[in-house]
């Protein structure tokens, strides 16, 4: 068995050139639920309705996430009717759908657990995806906002701060509020205990996986896993492709390489697949006590996303 630990559109990726190279009814994805939010009475999962809708195949593949061929007759009219200020976050007119199932099913006493099956399986997808917790874990980022003209430090919610603020303001910290009291969703922990292969996926290091390994005792389960896991970094060439990684890896003090990637992500996996633009880097992550590997992570298409999937998995016993 495969257990990815996942953010959102890169974890994504990853998770589809997984499924091009093993069998998906064998893989596990346990995806970061610290992005969830709730906008205009509605419960949404950012990461796992853009990995859900990646292996569906319905994506959009210009931005990465929502799904293709989307309308926005509801953000229209609601974007007229507030002036544009209720409108910020964009939510298409079949996504709607998505979150007012969800909204619905939790107020009914469902677990996230049980409406994440639901929707996946309205999908057809054979890859079993968890939430990282059925309890509530709220990321939440201060940074420095301009407010009436005046710079000041402020705390937002995630997706005030990622979609309201376009992850474009200084970050000078970072909280999951709610994970001391969080459990890991149930088979969580089961399936990181008996995979053969963890991948860490190229995702943000401190608010996509962060969540994940803070919760309920899945970052030591997965360090008790160490040689089994293998990560894949976020940032080639001292970039993120995607995201504010490498922006809030150097607001908060680490530094935006994948050297910084090794040292955050070397007590839980033994490996560290790294970009051929970064193979200068080699002795940092040697250094940081993980395994490198040189490979191209940048995932243009399937199949640089089923080679990458191939190094990943290497020979698992």
């Amino acid at each position: 068995m495969i257990v990815a630990l996942a953010g959102g559109v890169g974890a994504a990726r990853m998770l589809r050139g997984l499924v091009g190279v093993a069998d998906p009814a064998t893989i596990t994805a346990v995806v970061n639920t610290g992005d969830d939010t709730v906008l205009h009475g509605l419960h949404v999962s950012p990461d796992l309705d853009t990995v859900t809708y990646t292996l569906a195949g319905a994506i959009n593949g210009e931005t990465g996430w929502g799904l293709a061929g989307e309308t926005w007759q509801a953000m229209g009219e609601l974007a007229a009717l507030s002036g544009g200020r209720l409108s910020w976050f964009n939510l298409g007119d079949h996504d709607l759908g998505t979150h007012l199932y969800r909204t619905a099913r939790l107020a009914e006493g469902a677990t996230l657990s049980q409406v994440t099956a639901e929707i996946t399986a309205r999908w057809d997808l054979p890859v079993r995806l968890l939430p990282m917790s059925d309890d509530r874990v709220e990321t939440r980022v201060r940074a420095i906002v301009a407010r009436d003209g005046t710079a000041s430090e402020a705390e937002l919610g995630f997706q005030e701060y990622f979609v309201g603020h376009r992850h474009d303001v200084p970050v000078r910290g970072v909280r999951f509020a709610g994970v001391d009291e969080a459990r890991p969703a149930p088979g969580v922990l089961e399936a990181i205990a008996g995979a053969e292969r963890i991948v860490i996926c190229p995702s943000n290091p401190i608010v996509s996986i962060g969540p994940v390994l803070a919760t309920g005792g899945i970052g030591e389960a997965v360090a008790a896993r160490r040689n089994d896991v293998v990560a894949v970094s976020p940032i080639v060439g001292g970039r993120a492709l995607k995201g504010p990684a490498d922006r809030m890896l150097a607001d908060l003090g680490f530094t935006s390489s994948v050297g910084g990637v090794a040292r955050l992500w070397s007590p839980y996996a033994a490996t560290l697949v790294i970009d051929p633009a970064d193979e200068g880097e080699r002795d940092q992550v040697e250094g940081a006590g993980m395994a490198c590997v040189v490979h191209p992570s940048v995932m243009t298409g399937p199949p640089a996303a089923h080679a990458l999937a191939r190094v990943v998995l290497g020979e698992m016993s």
